[in-house]
């Protein structure tokens, strides 16, 4: 299953101590955060982050730090936690040619769920293409591919 949701990037200095505040003020606010990844350059850090809560308890817990944010619609997409489902999400984008422009996982228990975050060109399509079942060809390469990768 996939569905659009959004995704905030919150931009902090690179200096100890500030992403423990931001986490902080989000578990203060009962914040949940689904998936997030941290990327630094050398003037700061972006945390992009999906939240379960919302956009306006988000934007109101980080509003209270006076960190600069930004709000885009990415895909959450729900996988087994299992080899492959990377692949064959890629796969399918790839096979509709859907460019990605970055993707972040979750970890789940083993056998579990997982969440997959995309940032693709044209999500309208992406959605479609991802919430159909994979086609009986596509599970077919699949299977061929795994088999002569061994």
């Amino acid at each position: 299953m996939a569905e659009l949701v959004k995704q905030y990037s919150v931009f902090l200095e690179n200096k100890p101590g500030l992403l423990a505040q931001v986490a902080r003020q989000l578990a203060k606010a009962k914040i949940n955060v689904l998936a997030m990844t941290m990327m630094d350059s050398s003037e700061h850090g972006v945390l992009r982050m999906v939240v379960h809560n919302g956009a306006d308890a988000f934007r109101s817990a980080i509003n209270a730090l006076n960190l600069p944010t930004t709000e885009t619609d990415v895909l959450l997409v729900d996988m087994p936690n299992k080899p492959g489902s990377l692949a064959d999400v890629c796969g399918r984008l790839a096979e509709a040619h859907i460019n990605i422009s970055y993707a972040y996982c979750t970890t789940g228990a083993p056998g579990g769920r997982t969440n997959g975050i995309f940032k693709v060109a044209d999500m309208k399509k992406a959605v479609k293409i991802l919430s159909k079942k994979p086609s009986k060809h596509h599970e077919e390469k699949e299977k061929v591919r795994r088999t002569t990768s061994r």
